[in-house]
């Protein structure tokens, strides 16, 4: 006959031997207690963590103990299932065996594997922005491929904006045809226009200056009688 109780002390003597700064016994009756787990570093340091609480039944190791996770640290809710799941399958195959050690091994596996997922995704979210990058560069270098219909929006547009460009213009060169005034329009806007000129010799007055040095004195022009000049015979036609 097995001697449950037996099997349960030896074991729990062992297991605080090998886990003896993660474990904990929470009561006696029944036999209680909690087991953190912590996976290995990860490349950046980062770990994974969670704390295992186990309690033995009265035929344990014939029937499986009972198991929670009471917390965790840096687990998504899919890897929380797993684990889960992987205690269930690792009960059932070692029924009949002290199995403690087991689970906790199993599920330090699997942590190591969750820290492992963790850098690969970051590896390949760090590859997919990188292809982002790169394909929205190549974009730009290449511009936009014309199309058919690409093309026609193009044209529309460029000759919608030709023509309100010409219409502006149009309109700019009619406002300005408008604003400019004729002679007779100044005159008639400004009457100090027509004795400008006039009240413009009356002020220079005797102020005009000639510059005598530039005409050359009578006497040294060599001028002679002609006997035969009549002044009258100037005005004929008849030669």
């Amino acid at each position: 006959m097995t001697d449950y109780a037996e099997e349960q002390r030896n074991e729990l003597e062992a297991i605080e031997s090998i886990y003896p700064d993660s474990f904990t016994v929470l009561s006696d009756n029944p036999t209680s207690f909690t087991i953190t787990v912590t996976s290995d570093a990860g490349e950046n340091g980062e770990t994974v963590e969670t704390l295992l609480k186990f309690t033995y039944v009265e035929n344990y190791p014939d029937e499986p103990p009972l198991w929670e996770i009471q917390s965790q640290e840096n687990l998504e809710d899919g890897d929380v299932e797993e684990i889960l799941a992987l205690l269930q399958q690792q009960a059932e195959e070692n029924l009949g065996m002290v199995m403690i050690f087991t689970l906790v091994t199993a599920v330090q596996e699997k942590l190591n594997e969750i820290v492992d997922a963790i850098k690969t995704r970051r590896e390949e979210e760090k590859l997919r922005k990188e292809k982002e990058a790169e394909e929205a560069e190549k974009k730009a270098f290449q511009g936009t491929v014309v199309t058919i219909e690409n093309f026609l929006a193009w044209k529309a547009k460029f000759e919608l904006e030709m023509t309100e460009i010409r219409k502006k213009r149009q309109k700019e060169e009619e406002q300005a045809g408008k604003n400019k005034l004729t002679g007779k329009q100044l005159f008639e806007r400004d009457h100090n226009l027509d004795t400008s000129d006039i009240q413009f010799l009356e002020d220079a007055g005797n102020n005009v200056e000639v510059d005598e040095s530039l005409f050359q004195d009578m006497e040294d022009l060599d001028l002679e009688d002609d006997p035969d000049f009549d002044p009258l015979e100037m005005g004929s036609d008849e030669d």
